[in-house]
């Protein structure tokens, strides 16, 4: 009976373990972790969704604006931000960069809905960008989108940044810090559910008020109701998480349970005083810095060339903002569910199982087996007419359809595998390299990564005159750039293993000495005597 007994409580601990590996002392510190990426991806999806509805159904503007802003507006902002923040990280404290950093983003989110957004009719030169687009040629009119909409653009450029230094810069910068590679391995898969979870909430959220439009009388602005909404919910957020953080710095990391600050600082040592030529120097010495940085160029590429794609598609179903933004949150709320799925049933479990290796290349053939699907049907459609004519539907609201799957898988597998696999890569890394290594790529490096992408169809754009033309180009491009990943990957994982082996056994010699060195102290004390 016994036998049986602790049988059976041996399979409970396995099945335990498989779906919540985490102890109950940990919770101190695994749930004000899990509500800080919470609330910081609530905003992120809310801010994701709006920033496309702005620019895409703006008048005068589409899809093909979008390639045009990543490129000449969120790619030098980026590049900014990084040099400001590389300067207050040398002049501030740590908490206080945290601050610095995100305050400006919260304050500026409430002026655009209460200010810039109102006055939108007088802030844009609408009649000057209907003489810059009499005069350039077609292939230009995402570039005078930009100009005639600047305020928006301004919003999608803050917005996209959000995504950078909010998740990849302030929260994985100080999940890394904070967090053991043994505790990575439990811990980062369930703060990714906090995040995926936060898509449940301002999916819903965003259907609720874009849908509000049927309950107002004629002629009143419902977008700039919903937008109103939206905002306030972003800058009540965005207030929580800066209390999140100021709670997790007073009561956990003064716990040494959770954290040990001589693990992380070290003995004291001058600041390596470096111009940023000599950064990116650094950083380009560095093979395991450059196969990072190649992951997250290639996601940015990738994940931007398929995108376009499908909102250009979607620009054409649902013209109108508050149509289009309640069709972002049926998306992003089933992202968020099939995320939650994928990280319950398969991250966590495929990187303690099967290794970081296997766990990074999952997303690159996600996107590769799914990007085939999505742009055969594009190309191919017009073959298919019959079959569409039985299903009852149109060939656009089925491009929308397949473009929607495409974007939830591979968004699902970039929450639930590769930014968990992606921060984990930074562990092993020595203090300077994590600090300076982190900021240009997660910063620079995604920008570029997108950036990179926008460039290539700025140019197809250019050249052919609209989205919808470029798309047998994009998507050979677009199979050439997964491989590389894939490449990159392959060759990250062997370093990875080897460098955290090294790491795992300093620290063993380092217990070990500590061990000898407290045994010694007795007798030493008893000599000296």
């Amino acid at each position: 009976m016994s036998q049986t007994t602790k049988a059976d409580k041996a399979e409970f601990g396995k099945w335990r373990s498989f779906f919540w590996p985490v102890h109950n002392f940990e919770l101190k510190k695994i749930i004000p972790m899990f509500l800080l990426f919470f609330f910081i991806n609530f905003n992120y999806t809310i801010l994701r969704d709006t920033k496309d509805t702005l620019v895409v159904t703006a008048p005068g503007s589409g899809a093909e604006a979008i390639p045009f802003l990543k490129v000449w507006g969120v790619l030098p902002f980026a590049i900014l931000f990084m040099l400001l923040y590389a300067k207050l990280s040398n002049i501030l404290s740590k908490k206080a960069l945290f601050y610095a950093t995100l305050t400006p983003f919260i304050a500026f989110f409430g002026l655009f809905a209460f200010v810039l957004y109102p006055a939108r009719d007088v802030l844009h030169p609408t009649v000057l960008a209907d003489q810059l687009q009499a005069f350039l040629p077609a292939g230009f009119s995402g570039l005078v989108a930009i100009f005639r909409n600047w305020t928006y653009s301004l919003f999608y450029v803050m917005a996209e940044l959000w995504g950078s230094v909010g998740i990849s810069l302030l929260f994985w910068g100080f999940a890394n810090e904070i967090t053991k590679v043994s505790e990575s391995k439990r811990f980062y898969a369930m703060f990714g559910l906090g995040a995926n979870l936060a898509m449940l909430f301002s999916g819903p959220a965003i259907v609720l008020v874009s849908k509000i439009r049927d309950k107002l009388p004629q002629g009143v602005d419902a977008w700039q109701i919903s937008l109103n909404y939206l905002m306030a919910m972003v800058v009540v957020s965005g207030l929580v998480v800066l209390g999140i953080y100021y709670w997790i710095n007073k009561n956990v990391l003064t716990d040494p349970r959770f954290y040990d600050a001589s693990e992380v600082k070290g003995p004291k040592k001058a600041k390596p005083s470096m111009s940023m030529g000599e950064s990116f120097k650094f950083l380009l010495k560095s093979k395991y810095i450059l196969c990072i940085a190649i992951l997250v160029i290639g996601y940015g590429i990738a994940i931007n060339l398929v995108e376009v794609t499908w909102k250009g598609q979607l620009k054409l179903q649902y013209s109108h903002p508050n149509d289009y933004s309640a069709f972002m949150g049926y998306f992003s709320t089933i992202t968020g569910a099939v995320t939650i799925l994928m990280m319950l049933f398969v991250g966590g479990n495929v990187m303690r199982r099967f290794g970081w290796g296997v766990a990074a290349q999952i997303t690159p053939v996600v996107l590769l087996i799914t990007g085939v699907g999505f742009f055969s049907f594009v190309l191919f459609k017009d073959y298919l007419t019959g079959f569409i004519a039985i299903l009852g539907t149109t060939p656009l609201m089925l491009a929308v359809v397949f473009g929607t799957a495409q974007n939830i898988m591979s968004k699902s597998a970039k929450y639930s595998l590769f930014d968990p696999t992606k921060e984990m890569a930074y562990i092993p890394l020595d203090q300077e390299s994590k600090v300076k290594g982190k900021a240009a790529i997660d910063v620079v490096g995604a920008r570029l990564g997108k950036s990179g992408g926008s460039l290539i169809q700025q140019g197809l754009i250019v050249l052919c005159g609209s989205v919808s033309l470029i798309t047998p180009y994009v998507a050979a491009i677009l199979f050439v750039i997964i491989f590389a990943w894939i490449l990159a990957s392959k060759s990250l994982s062997k370093q990875f293993t080897r460098l955290t082996a090294e790491k795992e056994e300093k620290a063993k010699e380092k217990a070990i000495e500590a061990v000898v060195a407290k045994a010694n102290q007795p007798q030493e004390a008893t000599i000296t005597g």
